[in-house]
């Protein structure tokens, strides 16, 4: 990754329009930051090296896919030694179902964010798969009724 001192008003112009519509064109892109075509490219390229941007991706519908169970599960340990994350991070990365898990400083270890089809195939997930994770001393589900916010990315008012 090659460092950029400080991202400037063009920077910031192109990673919004580019997390806004990854597929934009170079040209497409140069217009709506109000750049030529070239120096536009060679920003996008220097962003993409210094690890502003680590990629371009399509954002599924999880619904449309049959995806609409969505739960967050609270994990406890049975101990924090390094051995014992060690293996939970190796192995919870094995899990499908799971769509990112954070380690977490509070009164639990790690939270999960876990999709599936319906409640019967996360209680399957569950017994078989996250429950039988190494260390695992208890678990807190809590099942999503609404999405009210989910952003995809950073949010692009904080930058």
């Amino acid at each position: 990754m090659e460092p950029i001192a400080e991202l400037d008003a063009i920077d910031r112009k192109i990673l919004k329009a580019l997390q806004a519509d990854g597929r934009m064109s170079v040209t497409d892109l140069s217009l709506a930051v109000n750049l030529s075509k070239t120096p536009c490219a060679e920003r996008m390229r220097r962003l993409e090296r210094s690890g502003h941007i680590n990629g371009y991706h399509a954002a599924l519908s999880a619904e449309a896919l049959g995806y609409s169970t969505l739960v967050f599960v609270q994990v406890v340990l049975e101990k924090t030694t390094t051995g014992v994350l060690d293996k939970f991070n190796e192995a919870v990365k094995r899990i499908p179902e799971v769509e990112a898990c954070h380690m977490i400083a509070g009164g639990f270890d790690y939270l999960l964010k876990v999709r599936t089809r319906d409640m019967k195939q996360y209680r399957k997930v569950l017994g078989d798969r996250i429950g039988a994770l190494p260390g695992v001393s208890q678990t807190h589900t809590f099942a999503v009724m609404e999405a009210v916010v989910d952003n995809a990315g950073v949010n692009p008012a904080l930058f």
